[in-house]
């Protein structure tokens, strides 16, 4: 009895191991290099895993959000790819830095030129996106991943409050509070100034230092020229009243 239970831990841990080492499917996600404030622009990575064995992903096309279109999509040279930005006409123009946008970019399309993402790694794919809408809280993306088997898989699940995570889910940009700076990256004129104000004390500090040091240095040069002096002056004076009194 004792025996057939051991035997049956073995089997229900045996089962565990297998669950926790199985593996771990990952799927296209989006990133942005710091944060993607609302309102402001960003630099983003579609991060594309291949996840088959024995075929590689030659073509990756991300289609951007219609309810909140964006002006302003560069991608970013990657090697052994083309890439491709299409846009299309707004049904309501967009404003942006005081004037109307009347097209969007509405799909980016990277196209492999050579073996693609060979199985076993991933690749990013780099935008730089803007502006990001002031009145949502994220951007859903849907991306369509094809293989060199000609086998697709739509990344286009949205994410549902309370739900597991679907099979394919959509890449979602999550946007964080807007800043004063809407371009992100770039340090306002008062960071500036407080930095080139700091940068001119510590010139100060460092051109004041060394003058005191160099004082100091001369003071102690000083010193010792005295006491030699002195020293010489005592030995004189013995010398001179040795002579008188050998006189």
């Amino acid at each position: 009895m004792k025996a057939s239970r051991i035997a049956a831990t073995g089997v229900v841990a045996a089962s565990a191991v297998l669950v926790l080492s199985g593996p771990a499917f990952a799927h296209v996600s989006v990133q942005p290099e710091g944060t993607a404030a609302k309102g402001g622009y960003a630099t983003v990575n579609f991060k594309v895993p291949n996840e088959r064995d024995k075929a590689s992903t030659t073509k990756l096309e991300i289609n951007f959000p219609a309810d909140h279109p964006l002006a302003s999509v560069m991608p970013q040279p990657v090697d052994g790819w083309n890439v491709k930005v299409t846009k299309s006409k707004l049904d309501k123009p967009l404003e942006l830095h005081g004037e109307k946008i009347n097209e969007a970019v509405t799909k980016v399309t990277w196209t492999a030129d050579g073996k693609g993402i060979q199985p076993g790694f991933f690749q990013k794919f780099p935008l730089s996106i803007g502006a990001l809408p002031e009145d949502a809280d994220e951007l859903v993306f849907k991306a369509i991943q094809t293989y060199s088997n000609d086998e697709v898989v739509r990344w286009i699940e949205t994410q549902e409050k309370g739900e597991e995570e679907p099979e394919t889910p959509a890449p979602v940009l999550a946007l964080s509070a807007a800043t004063d700076d809407h371009h992100g990256s770039a340090a306002s004129d008062d960071d500036a100034d407080a930095e080139k104000a700091d940068d001119a004390k510590a010139a100060a500090s460092t051109t004041e230092a060394a003058a005191t040091d160099s004082s100091d240095t001369t003071a102690r040069v000083l010193g010792v020229v005295g006491i030699v002096v002195g020293v010489a002056g005592v030995a004189f004076g013995v010398l001179a009243g040795r002579r008188r009194s050998n006189a």
